[in-house]
Protein backbone atom coordinates (compact mmCIF):
# COMPACT_ATOMS: atom_id res chain seq x y z
CA UNK A 1 0.00 0.00 0.00
CA UNK A 2 1.07 3.88 -0.53
CA UNK A 3 1.84 5.68 2.32
CA UNK A 4 -0.03 8.09 0.46
CA UNK A 5 -3.30 6.14 -0.13
CA UNK A 6 -4.01 3.85 -2.67
CA UNK A 7 -2.52 3.51 -6.25
CA UNK A 8 -4.21 3.71 -9.13
CA UNK A 9 -4.09 0.27 -9.74
CA UNK A 10 -4.74 -0.66 -6.27
CA UNK A 11 -8.20 1.51 -6.64
CA UNK A 12 -9.29 -0.48 -9.52
CA UNK A 13 -8.53 -3.66 -8.53
CA UNK A 14 -10.68 -2.31 -4.96
CA UNK A 15 -13.49 -1.60 -7.34
CA UNK A 16 -13.12 -4.64 -9.20
CA UNK A 17 -13.77 -6.76 -6.11
CA UNK A 18 -16.88 -4.51 -4.84
CA UNK A 19 -15.03 -2.98 -2.18
CA UNK A 20 -14.94 1.21 -1.77
CA UNK A 21 -11.45 2.91 -2.90
CA UNK A 22 -9.54 5.48 -0.54
CA UNK A 23 -10.25 8.29 -3.86
CA UNK A 24 -12.08 8.17 -6.99
CA UNK A 25 -10.12 7.36 -9.77
CA UNK A 26 -9.31 9.68 -12.09
CA UNK A 27 -9.02 7.64 -15.35
CA UNK A 28 -9.58 9.53 -18.92
CA UNK A 29 -8.68 8.52 -22.20
CA UNK A 30 -6.09 11.81 -23.73
CA UNK A 31 -4.30 10.13 -26.14
CA UNK A 32 -6.33 11.41 -28.69
CA UNK A 33 -6.06 15.26 -27.39
CA UNK A 34 -2.05 14.64 -26.63
CA UNK A 35 -1.58 13.42 -30.41
CA UNK A 36 -3.22 16.87 -31.90
CA UNK A 37 -1.38 18.99 -30.09
CA UNK A 38 1.97 17.34 -30.75
CA UNK A 39 0.75 17.43 -35.16
CA UNK A 40 -0.33 20.71 -34.42
CA UNK A 41 2.18 22.20 -32.23
CA UNK A 42 -0.17 23.32 -29.99
CA UNK A 43 1.31 20.97 -26.92
CA UNK A 44 1.46 23.46 -23.87
CA UNK A 45 4.42 24.91 -22.77
CA UNK A 46 3.71 23.27 -18.96
CA UNK A 47 3.73 19.64 -20.77
CA UNK A 48 6.78 19.91 -23.38
CA UNK A 49 9.38 17.20 -23.40
CA UNK A 50 7.07 15.00 -21.43
CA UNK A 51 5.30 11.52 -22.13
CA UNK A 52 1.57 11.20 -22.32
CA UNK A 53 2.52 8.76 -19.29
CA UNK A 54 4.08 11.76 -17.39
CA UNK A 55 1.40 13.82 -18.65
CA UNK A 56 -1.17 11.34 -16.68
CA UNK A 57 1.05 11.44 -13.73
CA UNK A 58 1.15 15.22 -13.56
CA UNK A 59 -2.85 15.45 -13.53
CA UNK A 60 -3.55 13.08 -10.85
CA UNK A 61 -4.33 10.52 -13.38
CA UNK A 62 -4.50 6.64 -13.83
CA UNK A 63 -3.90 5.45 -17.59
CA UNK A 64 -6.35 3.69 -18.92
CA UNK A 65 -4.13 0.87 -20.71
CA UNK A 66 -5.97 0.07 -23.59
CA UNK A 67 -2.71 -1.62 -25.33
CA UNK A 68 -2.72 -4.96 -23.56
CA UNK A 69 -3.72 -8.43 -26.03
CA UNK A 70 -4.02 -12.10 -24.81
CA UNK A 71 -4.13 -13.54 -28.44
CA UNK A 72 -3.20 -12.68 -32.19
CA UNK A 73 -4.78 -13.43 -35.22
CA UNK A 74 -3.28 -15.05 -38.30
CA UNK A 75 -4.64 -15.75 -41.54
CA UNK A 76 -3.69 -18.35 -43.80
CA UNK A 77 -4.38 -19.19 -47.14
CA UNK A 78 -5.50 -15.94 -48.06
CA UNK A 79 -3.92 -13.83 -50.45
CA UNK A 80 -4.30 -10.06 -49.24
CA UNK A 81 -3.75 -7.41 -52.27
CA UNK A 82 -3.61 -3.46 -51.80
CA UNK A 83 -3.63 -0.80 -53.69
CA UNK A 84 -3.95 3.18 -53.19
CA UNK A 85 -7.07 4.90 -55.12
CA UNK A 86 -6.41 8.70 -54.24
CA UNK A 87 -7.11 9.04 -50.51
CA UNK A 88 -9.05 5.27 -50.61
CA UNK A 89 -6.97 2.38 -49.66
CA UNK A 90 -8.46 -1.13 -51.34
CA UNK A 91 -7.78 -4.44 -49.98
CA UNK A 92 -8.76 -7.55 -51.90
CA UNK A 93 -8.63 -10.90 -50.09
CA UNK A 94 -8.33 -13.66 -52.84
CA UNK A 95 -9.62 -17.37 -51.45
CA UNK A 96 -10.36 -20.16 -53.01
CA UNK A 97 -13.82 -20.08 -52.79
CA UNK A 98 -13.91 -16.07 -54.20
CA UNK A 99 -12.62 -12.69 -53.53
CA UNK A 100 -13.67 -10.37 -51.22
CA UNK A 101 -12.65 -6.30 -50.96
CA UNK A 102 -12.89 -3.61 -48.54
CA UNK A 103 -12.58 0.19 -48.94
CA UNK A 104 -11.13 2.70 -46.15
CA UNK A 105 -11.00 6.45 -46.75
CA UNK A 106 -8.14 8.36 -45.18
CA UNK A 107 -8.82 12.02 -43.61
CA UNK A 108 -6.22 14.39 -43.07
CA UNK A 109 -8.47 16.23 -41.20
CA UNK A 110 -8.98 13.24 -38.50
CA UNK A 111 -5.03 12.79 -38.89
CA UNK A 112 -4.87 16.57 -37.37
CA UNK A 113 -7.17 15.98 -35.02
CA UNK A 114 -5.49 13.26 -33.30
CA UNK A 115 -7.35 10.45 -34.80
CA UNK A 116 -5.57 7.81 -37.15
CA UNK A 117 -7.95 5.08 -38.26
CA UNK A 118 -9.44 5.19 -41.74
CA UNK A 119 -13.08 5.27 -42.20
CA UNK A 120 -14.88 2.21 -43.62
CA UNK A 121 -16.48 3.20 -46.85
CA UNK A 122 -17.08 -0.22 -48.58
CA UNK A 123 -17.25 -3.19 -46.37
CA UNK A 124 -16.24 -6.99 -47.40
CA UNK A 125 -19.75 -8.18 -47.62
CA UNK A 126 -22.27 -6.69 -50.59
CA UNK A 127 -24.02 -9.47 -51.64
CA UNK A 128 -24.93 -13.00 -51.25
CA UNK A 129 -21.95 -14.71 -52.89
CA UNK A 130 -19.84 -12.63 -50.30
CA UNK A 131 -20.76 -14.43 -47.31
CA UNK A 132 -18.75 -16.98 -48.40
CA UNK A 133 -16.01 -15.66 -49.04
CA UNK A 134 -15.77 -14.24 -45.55
CA UNK A 135 -16.63 -16.96 -43.93
CA UNK A 136 -13.39 -19.21 -45.51
CA UNK A 137 -11.15 -15.97 -44.29
CA UNK A 138 -12.64 -16.76 -40.56
CA UNK A 139 -12.38 -20.50 -40.73
CA UNK A 140 -8.54 -19.85 -41.88
CA UNK A 141 -8.06 -17.69 -39.14
CA UNK A 142 -5.30 -18.72 -36.54
CA UNK A 143 -5.82 -17.18 -32.81
CA UNK A 144 -2.95 -17.67 -31.21
CA UNK A 145 -2.48 -16.92 -27.51
CA UNK A 146 0.13 -14.19 -26.26
CA UNK A 147 0.17 -14.61 -22.81
CA UNK A 148 4.01 -13.25 -22.17
CA UNK A 149 3.28 -10.24 -24.17
CA UNK A 150 0.38 -9.34 -22.16
CA UNK A 151 2.42 -9.96 -19.03
CA UNK A 152 5.19 -7.95 -20.30
CA UNK A 153 2.55 -4.89 -20.60
CA UNK A 154 0.80 -5.58 -17.72
CA UNK A 155 4.23 -5.00 -15.43
CA UNK A 156 4.62 -1.80 -17.97
CA UNK A 157 1.59 -0.23 -16.64
CA UNK A 158 2.61 -1.17 -13.15
CA UNK A 159 0.67 0.88 -10.45
CA UNK A 160 -0.89 3.45 -12.99
CA UNK A 161 -3.42 1.09 -14.08
CA UNK A 162 -5.02 -2.60 -14.81
CA UNK A 163 -4.98 -3.24 -18.59
CA UNK A 164 -8.38 -3.10 -20.33
CA UNK A 165 -8.37 -6.00 -22.52
CA UNK A 166 -10.18 -5.86 -25.54
CA UNK A 167 -10.72 -9.49 -27.37
CA UNK A 168 -13.19 -7.76 -29.85
CA UNK A 169 -17.17 -7.59 -30.51
CA UNK A 170 -19.42 -10.29 -30.74
CA UNK A 171 -20.68 -11.99 -34.29
CA UNK A 172 -23.87 -10.11 -34.84
CA UNK A 173 -22.26 -6.42 -34.09
CA UNK A 174 -19.10 -8.13 -36.22
CA UNK A 175 -22.12 -8.90 -38.41
CA UNK A 176 -23.61 -5.53 -38.39
CA UNK A 177 -20.36 -3.28 -38.32
CA UNK A 178 -17.20 -5.20 -39.72
CA UNK A 179 -18.77 -7.24 -42.62
CA UNK A 180 -22.20 -6.14 -43.62
CA UNK A 181 -21.91 -2.43 -42.71
CA UNK A 182 -24.87 -0.25 -40.89
CA UNK A 183 -26.42 0.97 -43.69
CA UNK A 184 -27.37 -2.72 -45.21
CA UNK A 185 -26.96 -5.16 -42.57
CA UNK A 186 -30.83 -4.95 -42.02
CA UNK A 187 -31.81 -5.39 -45.72
CA UNK A 188 -29.54 -8.24 -45.40
CA UNK A 189 -31.22 -9.89 -42.42
CA UNK A 190 -34.48 -9.26 -44.52
CA UNK A 191 -33.44 -10.39 -47.72
CA UNK A 192 -30.58 -13.41 -46.76
CA UNK A 193 -31.60 -13.99 -43.58
CA UNK A 194 -30.29 -18.05 -43.95
CA UNK A 195 -26.51 -16.13 -44.83
CA UNK A 196 -26.29 -14.04 -42.11
CA UNK A 197 -27.23 -17.21 -39.65
CA UNK A 198 -24.46 -19.37 -41.31
CA UNK A 199 -22.39 -16.16 -41.01
CA UNK A 200 -23.09 -15.66 -37.46
CA UNK A 201 -22.98 -20.06 -36.96
CA UNK A 202 -19.22 -19.55 -38.13
CA UNK A 203 -18.34 -16.33 -36.44
CA UNK A 204 -19.72 -17.73 -33.11
CA UNK A 205 -17.33 -20.78 -33.26
CA UNK A 206 -14.24 -18.83 -33.77
CA UNK A 207 -15.52 -16.25 -30.66
CA UNK A 208 -15.84 -19.51 -28.73
CA UNK A 209 -12.05 -19.73 -29.22
CA UNK A 210 -10.83 -16.42 -28.54
CA UNK A 211 -13.11 -16.35 -25.04
CA UNK A 212 -11.52 -19.55 -24.04
CA UNK A 213 -8.26 -17.82 -24.53
CA UNK A 214 -9.01 -14.86 -22.57
CA UNK A 215 -10.52 -16.90 -19.69
CA UNK A 216 -7.29 -18.69 -19.57
CA UNK A 217 -5.18 -15.56 -19.61
CA UNK A 218 -3.27 -13.67 -17.26
CA UNK A 219 -5.99 -10.76 -17.80
CA UNK A 220 -8.35 -9.68 -15.40
CA UNK A 221 -10.32 -7.22 -17.33
CA UNK A 222 -11.85 -7.85 -20.27
CA UNK A 223 -13.57 -6.20 -22.96
CA UNK A 224 -16.05 -8.12 -25.22
CA UNK A 225 -19.29 -5.85 -26.35
CA UNK A 226 -19.08 -2.35 -28.33
CA UNK A 227 -21.43 0.19 -29.20
CA UNK A 228 -24.26 -1.26 -27.68
CA UNK A 229 -26.72 1.65 -28.93
CA UNK A 230 -30.53 1.81 -28.59
CA UNK A 231 -31.16 2.80 -32.28
CA UNK A 232 -28.76 0.70 -34.18
CA UNK A 233 -28.30 -2.65 -31.57
CA UNK A 234 -32.22 -2.00 -30.49
CA UNK A 235 -33.72 -4.18 -27.53
CA UNK A 236 -35.21 -6.77 -30.02
CA UNK A 237 -31.80 -7.25 -31.83
CA UNK A 238 -29.93 -7.32 -28.38
CA UNK A 239 -32.43 -9.74 -27.24
CA UNK A 240 -31.88 -12.23 -29.91
CA UNK A 241 -28.39 -12.01 -30.75
CA UNK A 242 -26.41 -10.43 -28.16
CA UNK A 243 -27.92 -11.90 -25.00
CA UNK A 244 -27.52 -15.90 -25.36
CA UNK A 245 -24.10 -14.90 -26.99
CA UNK A 246 -22.85 -12.84 -23.74
CA UNK A 247 -24.78 -14.37 -20.65
CA UNK A 248 -22.78 -17.58 -20.62
CA UNK A 249 -19.78 -16.38 -21.51
CA UNK A 250 -19.90 -13.57 -18.03
CA UNK A 251 -20.68 -16.44 -16.28
CA UNK A 252 -17.86 -18.22 -16.96
CA UNK A 253 -15.78 -15.06 -16.64
CA UNK A 254 -17.26 -14.94 -12.95
CA UNK A 255 -16.29 -18.45 -12.25
CA UNK A 256 -12.97 -17.63 -13.20
CA UNK A 257 -13.02 -14.22 -11.16
CA UNK A 258 -12.48 -12.03 -13.68
CA UNK A 259 -14.61 -8.61 -15.04
CA UNK A 260 -16.38 -8.79 -18.06
CA UNK A 261 -17.01 -4.69 -19.66
CA UNK A 262 -18.54 -3.30 -22.34
CA UNK A 263 -17.90 -0.35 -24.15
CA UNK A 264 -20.42 1.75 -23.52
CA UNK A 265 -19.64 5.46 -25.86
CA UNK A 266 -23.54 5.37 -27.48
CA UNK A 267 -26.84 5.93 -26.69
CA UNK A 268 -27.65 2.92 -24.08
CA UNK A 269 -30.77 4.34 -23.00
CA UNK A 270 -33.26 1.53 -23.75
CA UNK A 271 -30.67 -1.13 -23.10
CA UNK A 272 -29.20 -0.27 -19.14
CA UNK A 273 -31.57 -3.45 -18.43
CA UNK A 274 -30.53 -6.22 -20.54
CA UNK A 275 -26.78 -4.93 -20.29
CA UNK A 276 -27.44 -5.90 -16.92
CA UNK A 277 -29.18 -9.42 -18.03
CA UNK A 278 -26.26 -10.32 -19.94
CA UNK A 279 -23.93 -10.18 -17.04
CA UNK A 280 -21.77 -7.49 -17.63
CA UNK A 281 -20.12 -6.05 -14.71
CA UNK A 282 -19.04 -2.73 -16.15
CA UNK A 283 -19.81 0.39 -18.44
CA UNK A 284 -16.47 1.60 -20.09
CA UNK A 285 -16.31 4.81 -21.67
CA UNK A 286 -20.02 5.37 -20.28
CA UNK A 287 -21.54 8.54 -22.32
CA UNK A 288 -24.60 10.82 -21.21
CA UNK A 289 -26.39 13.66 -21.26
CA UNK A 290 -26.09 16.13 -23.14
CA UNK A 291 -24.50 13.87 -25.95
CA UNK A 292 -26.84 11.11 -25.67
CA UNK A 293 -30.68 10.84 -23.76
CA UNK A 294 -29.80 9.72 -20.52
CA UNK A 295 -28.45 10.79 -17.48
CA UNK A 296 -26.40 9.72 -15.10
CA UNK A 297 -29.45 9.62 -12.34
CA UNK A 298 -30.72 7.09 -14.59
CA UNK A 299 -27.87 4.72 -15.24
CA UNK A 300 -27.82 4.61 -11.69
CA UNK A 301 -31.78 3.83 -10.85
CA UNK A 302 -31.22 1.24 -12.79
CA UNK A 303 -27.34 -0.28 -12.26
CA UNK A 304 -27.26 0.53 -8.74
CA UNK A 305 -23.75 -0.68 -7.70
CA UNK A 306 -24.65 -3.80 -10.29
CA UNK A 307 -22.52 -2.61 -12.97
CA UNK A 308 -19.33 -0.46 -12.79
CA UNK A 309 -19.28 2.69 -14.30
CA UNK A 310 -16.08 4.43 -15.84
CA UNK A 311 -16.84 7.41 -17.64
CA UNK A 312 -19.24 10.31 -16.32
CA UNK A 313 -17.68 13.27 -18.60
CA UNK A 314 -19.09 13.34 -21.85
CA UNK A 315 -16.60 14.95 -24.08
CA UNK A 316 -18.55 17.64 -25.51
CA UNK A 317 -18.21 19.65 -22.00
CA UNK A 318 -15.03 19.83 -22.55
CA UNK A 319 -15.08 22.07 -25.73
CA UNK A 320 -16.84 25.13 -26.91
CA UNK A 321 -19.59 26.21 -26.84
CA UNK A 322 -19.94 24.95 -23.37
CA UNK A 323 -19.36 27.82 -20.88
CA UNK A 324 -16.80 27.04 -18.37
CA UNK A 325 -19.91 27.83 -15.63
CA UNK A 326 -21.99 25.20 -17.05
CA UNK A 327 -18.85 22.48 -16.65
CA UNK A 328 -18.49 23.74 -13.41
CA UNK A 329 -21.79 22.98 -12.78
CA UNK A 330 -22.38 19.61 -14.33
CA UNK A 331 -19.17 18.52 -12.61
CA UNK A 332 -20.29 19.54 -8.82
CA UNK A 333 -23.77 17.95 -9.91
CA UNK A 334 -21.99 14.66 -11.51
CA UNK A 335 -20.24 14.34 -8.26
CA UNK A 336 -23.31 14.40 -6.04
CA UNK A 337 -25.16 11.98 -8.16
CA UNK A 338 -22.39 9.40 -7.61
CA UNK A 339 -22.05 10.03 -3.99
CA UNK A 340 -20.58 8.37 -2.19
CA UNK A 341 -18.73 6.77 -4.99
CA UNK A 342 -18.83 3.24 -5.13
CA UNK A 343 -18.86 1.53 -8.51
CA UNK A 344 -17.32 4.46 -9.85
CA UNK A 345 -14.22 5.21 -12.14
CA UNK A 346 -14.50 8.61 -13.70
CA UNK A 347 -13.45 9.19 -17.53
CA UNK A 348 -14.44 10.96 -20.17
CA UNK A 349 -16.68 9.51 -22.71
CA UNK A 350 -15.47 8.30 -25.34
CA UNK A 351 -12.12 10.63 -25.06
CA UNK A 352 -10.60 13.76 -23.95
CA UNK A 353 -10.94 15.35 -28.02
CA UNK A 354 -8.66 17.18 -29.67
CA UNK A 355 -10.30 20.64 -29.07
CA UNK A 356 -11.08 20.09 -25.80
CA UNK A 357 -9.22 23.21 -23.18
CA UNK A 358 -7.00 21.11 -21.31
CA UNK A 359 -7.46 23.82 -18.38
CA UNK A 360 -11.11 21.89 -17.58
CA UNK A 361 -9.22 18.33 -17.21
CA UNK A 362 -7.02 20.04 -15.05
CA UNK A 363 -9.92 21.32 -13.20
CA UNK A 364 -11.33 18.00 -12.66
CA UNK A 365 -8.27 16.91 -11.13
CA UNK A 366 -8.48 20.13 -8.80
CA UNK A 367 -12.25 19.05 -7.95
CA UNK A 368 -11.16 15.75 -7.52
CA UNK A 369 -8.47 17.04 -5.40
CA UNK A 370 -10.83 18.76 -3.45
CA UNK A 371 -14.23 16.62 -3.17
CA UNK A 372 -12.92 12.76 -4.03
CA UNK A 373 -11.89 10.92 -1.35
CA UNK A 374 -14.46 8.74 -0.73
CA UNK A 375 -17.00 8.85 0.56
CA UNK A 376 -17.38 11.36 -2.03
CA UNK A 377 -19.32 14.90 -0.77
CA UNK A 378 -19.73 18.37 -2.26
CA UNK A 379 -21.49 20.87 0.02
Amino acid sequence: MNPNGMTNRERLLTILDGKPPDRLPWIPRLLIWHQAQIRRGTLPARYEGLSLREIERSLGMGTPARDGRVFRSVLHDVEVQQEQEGEDTVTHYVTPVGTVSSRQRYSEVLRQGGIATRRDMENLITGPDDYAVVEYMIEHTEIVPTYDEYLAYEAEIGEDGVPLVSIGADPMYRVMREYVGYNHVFYHLRDYPERVEHLLGVLTEQAQVIQQVALDSPARLILHGEHFDSQMTPPPIFEKYMLPYFKPFAEQMHARGKTLACHADADASLLLELIVDAGFDMAECFVTAPMVPLTMDRAREVWGKQIIIWGGIPSSILCAPYTDEAFETYMLDLLRTIAPGDAFILGVADNVMAEAYIERVERVSALLAAYGAYPVHVP
